[in-house]
């Protein structure tokens, strides 16, 4: 977020580096429909998904017998060997049912390591892959190629192995695509990879319902991890000139869409529908914004509460207290680092704790699983006020899946508005991310008045997602 004409806002993320291969479609790490269309239920699956069931290979099943050129048949391979399988029932399955024409399985598979020496590098889509951490489909021969040296490995590691067969299906996405002709010479890039992501959304709800093969997935972590690992290889710099994956709000919008909608809005994803799903809201950075941040102290905090009571007047404005959260407060369980008392109408904030969101990161390495800045503490705060609306509207406060979820989506609508023209403070394009990020991490955007959480990231997202696209309106009808 930042000042007006007083740029403050937005922290680089470290992603993981790497060239582009030439004539590929791919997933490098350095990244609608309206939301109420969207089923009501994204967790009433046909199949026998669960919350807490397992995530990942299913146990005692019998391995693909496809194989990838240079392999060297160890788990990581045989993981994508399996993924690419399922993928592949599934869609000699599904793709005429949506998608025209004849669905032609992708059939040749590279495997290289990105370790390797540069005489044990093989060549994939016309270029050495010799030193590229990358994932990629190739357009030249229909083909998919993975390192399965550093990147699939660091996926597994911090997202679990799901991650891999998420990143497999967006790949495959790019396959679906091709074959269907549903983009011409002049599609943005973002574009395509945005129908990706999709399709491989529509592949995850498959592996949800329980009908894959050998992949199962829980509607909680499971789906969590699937989630932040799309968030860590989104665009470092929407709308730069390197990969155009998308921002991480808009990346996990187009998982949603696919997971949701199914395959058939995948196809409606486009240059006109992705302009009218961004709005008003910012896709690339102003000069100074990667280097600078709004700080998180009193100064900023008021004028955030200005914007508030601007955005969603209150018959009665609350009293704010910086001195701290206090526990005095009766009948609630107060919520670290912000908690809203209700009997006082009272948001009061440790604001150094508050502070520590806009900093930590996580253990680093390869991957970025978050996205973290000013308004990784801003958007905590913004959802304690969004109780005091709701008091004002003299709704429960209680229920992670009615006041938590209103919640976070009051937070949404709150954010879009700050990417209109007339606002002291004013979006910047990092924002969502360091947003999404947060709702995804422990979910206290999403938290009703004693802390309570639904346990899924999905649905927390979703819930924000509906605020930022179809405003506070929505959220009241959506999570009455």
């Amino acid at each position: 977020m930042r000042v007006s004409r007083c740029r403050a806002a937005l922290a680089a993320v470290l992603l993981l580096a790497g060239l582009a291969l030439t004539g590929c479609e791919s997933v490098r790490v350095p990244g609608t429909q309206r939301v109420s269309d969207r089923v009501d239920n994204p967790f009433e699956l046909d199949g026998a998904a669960s919350a807490t069931g397992p995530s990942g290979p299913r146990s005692g099943v019998q391995d693909a017998t496809l194989t990838a050129a240079n392999g060297d048949g160890g788990p990581v391979d045989q993981l994508v060997l399996n993924a690419l399988s399922d993928l592949r029932e599934y869609w000699e399955r599904e793709y005429a049912r949506t998608l025209p024409g004849a669905f032609t399985p992708v059939g040749k598979f590279l495997s290289w390591d990105a370790t390797a020496a540069r005489a044990q590098s093989p060549t994939f889509c016309r270029d050495s892959t010799f030193q590229q951490i990358n994932a990629a489909y190739c357009g030249v021969d229909q083909s998919i190629g993975w390192d399965r040296g550093v990147l699939l490995p660091e996926l597994i590691r911090k997202f679990g192995p799901m991650s891999v067969v998420m990143v497999i299906a967006h790949e495959y996405g790019h396959s679906l695509q091709d074959q269907a002709r549903l983009n011409g010479v002049l599609t943005p890039t973002v574009v395509r990879e945005q129908q990706a992501d999709c399709f491989a959304g529509v592949f995850i709800r498959h592996v949800a319902e329980g009908d894959s093969r050998h992949f199962t997935i829980n509607t909680t972590d499971g789906l969590n991890n699937v989630l932040g690992a799309t968030i860590a290889v989104r665009d470092q710099e929407p709308g730069g000139a390197g990969d155009e994956h998308g921002t991480a709000f808009e990346r996990v919008t187009a998982v949603q869409i696919g997971y949701t909608e199914g395959a058939d809005a995948c196809k409606r994803i486009s240059r006109e529908e992705l302009a009218q799903r961004r709005g008003t809201l910012p896709t690339s950075f102003l000069p100074g914004e990667q280097e600078t941040q709004l700080p998180v102290n009193r100064a900023s905090l008021d004028l955030l509460t200005q914007s508030l009571a601007r955005v969603f007047p209150l018959g009665k404005a609350p009293v704010y207290d910086y001195a701290g959260v206090s526990g005095r407060c009766s009948n609630i369980t107060a919520t670290e680092p912000v908690s809203f008392c209700p009997s006082t109408n009272t948001i009061g904030a440790d604001v150094p704790e508050l502070a520590k969101r806009a900093r930590d990161r996580d253990d680093g390495g390869l991957l970025a699983s978050t996205v973290v800045g000013d308004y990784s503490a801003f958007v905590v705060f913004i959802s304690r006020y969004t109780l005091a609306v709701q008091q004002d509207r003299k709704l429960d406060l209680t229920g992670a899946e009615t006041a938590g979820l209103r919640a976070a989506c009051l937070s949404g609508a709150f954010t879009t508005s700050l990417s209109q023209p007339g606002n002291d403070l004013r979006l910047s394009a990092d924002d969502l991310d360091e947003a999404v990020s947060g709702l995804l991490a422990d979910g206290l955007a999403a938290a009703d008045v004693n802390g309570s959480v639904v346990a899924s990231g999905f649905v927390r997202l979703e819930a924000f997602r509906t605020g930022v696209l179809d405003g506070d309106a929505a959220c009241l009808s959506t999570y009455g």
